[in-house]
């Protein structure tokens, strides 16, 4: 586990999969990471928070819905830029600015429409080609700071490190010593400690030890509570803003914050 590689070359692989069916007020037509912040899907201020920090590699693991995820980067050269196209013929656009999109290079992975996590990530394990992986979902947000988080997984020796938080209580609390993680459980009764906030690092070979390809194969059930009974799961304590956008109040309350200038979550600068 000390092999290195530039972060602008760690796959980033993001849960993009879910119905969000407690948001269906902003969602009823979109997948969730679709789901706009000031007019931008909320997975794509994820992929800015990673882009910020050097990351540019992304594997999206599509399910409900992934065809719009799909047009939405396709189609961003259009949105972007004035273009005349001549309809007859089937020509191409003529483009006529060059505004440029983001310098991402984004492996679309269609993993199953009710697939569970942990089996998304074992179906999209051709795409990781590095030492290790990042690994998110596509509904979380925060400052997290992922070089650090990157330094302190790969110091630790660890197969995996996960990103504890502190939000309001209707998340599952972890049981830590030290900087690992003894034993992950998923909805406690009360609360008053970290919390599971995504932003994984993860050493390739966790793949193929810990997961497995049947559809109900959940990441935060088997696979996490192994890794930490065996002692390899870290965390990376992050203090700072993070929110999930599970429900409309959510997105309401994020929102209100894009648009009032009160986004902590907004590490980068246009």
């Amino acid at each position: 586990m000390t092999n290195e590689a530039p972060l602008a070359d760690v796959p980033v692989v993001i849960l993009c999969g879910g119905m969000g069916t407690r948001l269906r007020e902003a969602s009823e037509k979109l997948p969730k990471p679709l789901v706009d912040i000031g007019g931008k899907p909320i997975l794509w201020h994820i992929m800015k928070t990673y882009s910020h920090f050097g990351f540019r590699r992304f594997v999206l693991c599509l399910g409900y819905k992934g065809d719009l995820i799909k047009e939405y980067f396709l189609s961003q050269r259009s949105r972007l830029n004035d273009f005349t196209l001549v309809l007859h013929g089937g020509g191409e656009p003529e483009y006529h600015t060059a505004l440029d999109t983001e310098d991402w290079e984004i492996t679309f992975a269609e993993t199953g429409l009710t697939t569970a996590t942990g089996a998304r990530i074992k179906r999209v394990a051709h795409y990781l080609d590095a030492p290790r992986f990042a690994l998110t979902y596509g509904d979380g947000i925060g400052p997290v700071d992922l070089p650090a988080l990157f330094a302190q997984h790969t110091a630790s020796k660890r197969l995996g490190t996960l990103t504890g938080v502190h939000p309001a209580g209707r998340y599952g609390e972890m049981q830590i010593s030290g900087d690992a993680v003894e034993q992950f459980n998923e909805k406690p009764s009360t609360q008053t400690g970290y919390v599971n906030g995504g932003f994984f690092v993860f050493e390739r070979e966790f793949v193929d030890k810990y997961l497995d390809d049947d559809p109900s194969e959940m990441l935060e059930h088997a696979p996490l509570g192994q890794l930490a009974r065996d002692g390899g799961l870290g965390i990376f304590r992050h203090e700072g803003f993070w929110m999930g956008m599970d429900t409309y109040r959510d997105w309401t309350e994020l929102n209100h914050r894009w648009d009032s200038g009160d986004a902590p979550w907004r590490v980068w600068r246009d």
